[in-house]
């Protein structure tokens, strides 16, 4: 059924008359029914709280605004656009000289570039919080607090992975408002929740939303976790606080998606799980002490579910074992699936590097593996990522085959060889870098969609080690036997990077 356009707005008057049309077709009993709904019992209870004035008012003075000096070149760099006015505006002209537009020099704040928030979360030793992008490549930090007064700061430590910056004030004839971190993990998609800071550099301002989603990931590190929120935040809000109605900082906001650089109700936040550990670690050591298993893994996709037989699709793949890594000579060995760590079932890789990471420099930990299809426990004892580690170098635990019959094949749309000094020389492969090289690949092959490149190198098939074109064959030829529809690829670069792959047999 179509619905005839209306040309034309109706007037108010028209308006008017049509609701007073309807309502006198309403029967009395049931508008007398819908004038007593608000007082009757089964009335729906007002789903959000009547006012957050009250929390507001308590947790404002632990907020504060970061400013920083920096050197000349970098002052307005980031700086905030001039809002769009219409023309003439009575404030065209005060937002020109605050902001600067196409017509002015932008104006540089003196001594500082007001350039984010923070909070207070430890009162007597005047401890502030807030993201590192906020203090990056600054030569002066100054904590403004909401009631006028500035201190200067020192920077204790900071982490980059995360964004996070712990701070410290001189607490010193002041008193100071702290805050508590709550736990995140406790927080449900529709929670409500405030966000404090200091949006465009002019005060304190409080927003309120609710939690939109979690576990969000946009791609600004390897421990992305985000806490996605409505309420609005924008630029200036970074490093502030993102309360639940306990007035426990369950967040810390870092980060919005905008074409315009304003609120459009999508922020997020760093949960407090994960910044309390690295907040704790900063004020300790002054630095990140995070655990290293020395692996390199990858997501366990539905197709290397089928291909070993798994129910569904879980869990961290080992790719390979880092070269004087904490798992070299242990017990574990590429291919096996990680599901356990330290008692903590493992759900995909972001989650195994977060949990790896959050665990003690030098514990000994318990890891359970899917491999052969059966379920092993193995002990490793951690040690510490380094924040400049070099390219891995991945080894792999079977010793190669002496016995070579043939010297070039064709297999799976691939034409390969064995690696010789030529071929090393042709294709730049690193000299741990062992198996059988692929010189051509068919591009209508499944080994062309799944991205395998001339230059890589098949190391295994179907978790067993090859050294020369025979044995490829022999194992693939063996698959197909068994039924097989995917051949199951270990895929090493020339620089030493591995993978595993699964390509589809004809």
């Amino acid at each position: 059924m179509h619905l005839p356009k209306v040309s034309k707005l109706l007037s108010s008057k028209s308006v008017v008359a049509i609701l007073s049309l309807s309502m006198a077709t309403v029967p009395g009993t049931l508008l007398a029914q819908t004038a007593a709904a608000p007082n009757a019992e089964q009335a729906i209870a007002p789903a959000g709280p009547a006012s957050v004035s009250s929390l507001a008012e308590r947790l404002l003075d632990a907020v504060v605004n970061i400013s920083t000096t920096q050197k000349a070149q970098q002052r307005g760099q980031g700086r905030v656009p001039m809002p769009r006015l219409p023309q003439g505006s009575p404030f065209e002209e005060y937002f020109g000289e605050f902001f600067g537009d196409s017509n002015r020099q932008p104006r540089v704040p003196s001594p500082g570039s007001s350039l984010g928030s923070g909070f207070i979360i430890d009162a007597g030793e005047g401890i502030v919080v807030t993201n590192n992008h906020v203090i990056a490549d600054s030569d002066e930090i100054v904590v403004n607090f909401a009631d006028g007064s500035k201190r200067n700061a020192e920077l204790i430590g900071v982490d980059t992975k995360t964004d996070l910056a712990v701070l410290k004030v001189d607490p010193t004839g002041k008193e100071l408002v702290q805050v508590p971190f709550g736990d995140s993990a406790e927080m449900k998609i529709g929670d409500w929740v405030m966000a404090i800071g200091n949006p465009f550099g002019f005060g304190g301002s409080v927003s309120i939303g609710i939690v939109s989603a979690q576990n969000r990931q946009i791609g600004s590190g390897p421990y992305d976790d985000y806490i996605q929120t409505d309420a609005a935040i924008n630029r200036g809000n970074s490093g502030g606080p993102l309360f639940n109605m306990k007035g426990e900082v369950i967040g810390i906001n870092t980060a919005i998606i905008s074409p315009s650089g304003g609120s459009i109700g999508i922020g997020f936040a760093i949960p407090s799980k994960l910044a309390m550990h690295v907040v704790r670690q900063l004020r300790e050591f002054g630095e990140t002490r995070r655990g290293w298993l020395g692996v390199r893994i990858q997501p366990v996709t539905d197709e290397i579910a089928e291909s070993l037989g798994l129910d569904k699709a879980a869990g961290a793949l080992i790719s390979g074992i880092e070269k004087g890594g904490p798992a070299e000579g242990g017990e574990l060995k590429a291919g096996d699936i990680i599901i356990t760590f330290n008692g903590e079932e493992i759900a995909d890789v972001r989650e195994l590097s977060r949990v790896v990471a959050d665990s003690p420099v030098g514990e000994e930990v318990d890891v359970e593996v899917l491999r052969d299809g059966e379920r092993q426990n193995v002990k490793i004892k951690l040690g510490r990522l380094e924040e400049s580690e070099a390219k891995a170098d991945f080894s792999n635990d079977d010793e190669q085959k002496d016995e070579q019959q043939l010297t070039s094949a064709s297999v799976l749309g691939m034409a390969i060889r064995e690696i010789d000094e030529e071929s090393r020389a042709e294709f730049g492969l690193a000299e741990g870098v062992t198996g059988v090289v692929i010189a051509e690949v068919e591009q209508n092959s499944s080994a062309f969609e799944q991205g395998i490149k001339p230059g890589d190198v098949i190391a295994e098939v179907d978790q067993q080690s090859v050294a020369n074109p025979s044995e490829v064959l022999d194992l693939v030829n063996g698959l197909k036997e068994q039924g097989r529809r995917n051949a199951y690829l270990l895929i090493v670069s020339p620089s030493g990077e591995s993978r595993f792959i699964n390509v589809r047999m004809r």
